[in-house]
Formats: C-alpha cells, sequence, structure tokens
C-alpha cells in the first residue's frame, strides 16, 4: 500500500504509525456493536485533532490502527486522544461496558511502530550517497 504525502501549511510528510493497545485485563468487550461505536469515535477524533485512522480493526480484547498524523503531533499524544476519549465515549454509550469494565476501559500501554514509504535500507543508502553528490 503506498502512502499518501500529505501537505500541511508549514511541512510535507508522509508519517505512518501502527498502533495496537488491549482492554483492561484483556476483557473481551469489543463486540461488533461496541467496534462500530469504537470505529466511529476514533474517525470523529482524527477529525477533531487532525489526524486520519485509514484502518482499523478489533479482536474481542485488542486494537489494531493504522494512523496518519503530523510531526508536530507526538505519538504519546495521539494514542492519549484515541485511547481516552473513545473510552470516556464509550463507557458513557454502553451502560453494561461500564459496569463490566468499571472507570477503565483500556490498559494502560500501547505498541507503536512506524511506517514510511521508504525502507530503512532505502534511507540509509540514500544519506550515506549524498557525500558524493555535494
Amino acid at each position: 500500500m503506498q502512502m499518501k504525502i500529505i501537505h500541511h501549511r508549514t511541512c510535507v510528510f508522509s508519517i505512518g504509525y501502527h498502533l495496537v493497545f488491549c482492554t483492561k485485563y484483556r476483557r473481551k468487550v469489543l463486540t461488533p456493536t461496541v467496534e462500530a461505536a469504537l470505529k466511529q469515535v476514533i474517525a470523529e477524533t482524527g477529525i477533531e485533532k487532525g489526524f486520519e485512522a485509514s484502518a482499523i480493526e478489533t479482536g474481542l480484547d485488542h486494537v489494531h490502527l493504522f494512523v496518519s498524523a503530523p510531526p508536530h503531533v507526538s505519538i504519546s499524544d495521539l494514542v492519549k486522544w484515541i485511547k481516552g476519549i473513545s473510552a470516556r465515549k464509550l463507557l458513557v454509550a454502553f451502560p453494561d461496558l461500564k459496569k463490566r469494565m468499571g472507570s477503565h476501559l483500556w490498559n494502560p500501554s500501547y505498541y507503536v511502530g512506524t511506517v514510511g514509504d521508504m525502507s530503512a535500507d532505502v534511507v540509509r543508502r540514500y544519506i550515506e550517497n549524498q557525500k558524493e553528490k555535494a
């Protein structure tokens, strides 16, 4: 999949993140109804905060996201927005979920991997070859 190049006022970027996070205690609470609401909340949060989640899939106890965000947005802020806003909205929308999970929907940890349109080897070779061109 080719990543989009995004033009902002002060920069041009192509930054992608693969995020994975789990429900608290790995409880299997992400039913199809909750999953649909979660996808909607993440999409709305992206519009509000300026990032795009181009792929979202869940298991019953975890979430995988492919997210693109501008370079001025830290990954910790991005994860905080996604997990915090989705937890708050889902726990309000689904009272049974709140009964089962209490006030915490997500485990505090997460996995993040960066994705770009070039491999590390390509970038490394490009940088190494710059001296020859000067």
